[in-house]
This record gives C-alpha cells, structure tokens and sequence, in this order.
C-alpha cells in the first residue's frame, strides 16, 4: 500500500508513552485503532478525532483476543500494521518473583504478542499484504542482572517474530522486530520506581519520539529488526561475537541495575 494512502493500523499498550509517541506523528488519514485495558485513559491522552478508535479488551484472556480481532476486522475489513507494544518489567532478583509474577508478565510481554500476531497474520496472509511489527527490547538481545523475566518474555518475541517472518514471507506479510534500549516513557514507573537505574544509563536513553519516527520510517517495508541506539546494536553483535567476554563485562563493568 502507498504510504500516502488510508491504513487501518492497530496499536496494543496504546496508553503506552511510545504508542503516544507513534500515534502523534501518524497522519491523519490513518485510522488508528488504539488498545489498552482502560479505555477511558484513551479518551484523556488523545481526545475525540474521527480517525481514532479505542478499544479495550484483556489482552490476558485468549478469547478476548479473538473477539477484538474479529471485531476489528468485522468494523473495518482489514489491517495494514499490527504493533504489538503492550508490556511492561520490573527489574529484581530472579529469586523475588512470585510464580504468578512471572505469569503476568509472559501474558501480557508474549502471550498476547504471539495471540495477536497468529490472529492478524492468518488474515493478513489472506490477503497477502500486511506488516506487524513486535515491539520486543535490547533485553531480549543482551540479558542482564535483575532482568531475568523480563529478557525472558522479550527473548521469547523476537524468537516467535523470526520464525514467523519465514512463515509469512511467500505470503508477503512482513515481521519487524523493535528492540529499543531504554526509552523515557511510563514504563519506568514500574520497572524502575525510584529512578536510579535510568539515571546510570541516560546516555543510552532514547527520546519516544525518535524511536516512533523510525518506526513509523519502517512501516510497510521488509526490515528485519531494528536495534537502537546504535550503541547498543553494537553490544549486541559484540554480544554475539565474544559471549564469555560479554557476560564477564554486564556482570562487573555494565551492571547498572
């Protein structure tokens, strides 16, 4: 589809400081169905427009999935973008989580990804033509202390996203990977309620905005994944590379959690 053209794109974690981010730089001609578990902070972030819609559904409930998928799809047709942000972390001990803890957050970071990319992708193969972008994270790249769950449930996205890239390539449904560093957005209210991590890595921290810009840059092209900032993309190929070295080096020199 030319890029100047109406697309029905989906947003999940639409409260999301990223999401807000991507939603304010989209033109207006898209139709933007906007999800997140309290529909009336929707209304409060974006106000009234005609080319947004708000939605929410428990994204922890399968066949709440399935029914805002086939809702969607019933009220406009079709999905050109799927975006798959929902999520959230919390960074401590691997031995300080409660096992329903641990559930939650594989619900919301993965099950859900995985329910909605399955869901849209069948559809979007249908019609062979289609993007969904996953936002996954640098975590699920380079683990780190106290980040054992959450670089597990991102780890797990871009494992799913990459499998599913291959499945949907001759369909030419496309599967992009995000996988930002730390952003200033929300999401550290929880992961990181008094601050101090965010503090030690403000020189990796991105802005929303740039990172929905490049998102949105994206969008409808077949681009694998996309590692920001390029600092961290470079860690990560060293990551790679020189794995003992690595590891060595987040325990002892980069361990800022």
């Amino acid at each position: 589809m030319n890029k100047t053209q109406s697309r029905v794109i989906v947003i999940t974690g639409a409260s999301g400081g990223l999401a807000q981010a991507i939603v304010h730089q989209l033109p207006t001609s898209d139709k933007l169905i906007l999800l997140s578990r309290q529909k009336e902070k929707l209304h409060q972030i974006y106000g009234e427009s005609n080319h947004l819609f708000f939605k929410s559904p428990n994204i922890r409930d399968d066949h709440a999935i399935k029914a805002i998928v086939e809702e969607i799809y019933q009220e406009f047709g079709q999905v050109d973008v799927m975006i798959n942000n929902a999520g959230f972390g919390e960074f401590k001990n691997f031995n300080a989580f409660e096992t329903n803890e641990t559930r939650e957050m594989f619900d919301v970071n993965t099950i859900a990804t995985i329910q909605f990319s399955r869901l849209v992708g069948e559809k979007m193969a249908q019609k062979k033509h289609g993007h969904i972008i996953n936002i996954a994270s640098m975590a699920g790249l380079i683990a780190s202390n106290k980040s054992s769950v959450y670089s597990a449930t991102k780890f797990a996205v871009i494992g799913f996203s990459n499998a599913l890239r291959l499945e949907l390539a001759n369909d030419k449904v496309y599967v992009t990977t995000v996988n930002p560093g730390p952003i200033e957005t929300n999401f550290f209210d929880r992961a990181d309620p008094d601050g101090s991590y965010l503090k030690t890595v403000e020189k990796f921290t991105l802005k929303p905005d740039k990172v929905a810009s490049k998102i949105i840059k994206i969008m409808g092209t077949n681009k694998r994944e996309l590692n920001l900032p390029f600092l961290l993309n470079i860690a990560h190929k060293c990551y790679v590379l020189f794995p003992k070295l690595s590891d060595m080096l987040a325990r002892k020199v980069f361990n800022f959690k």
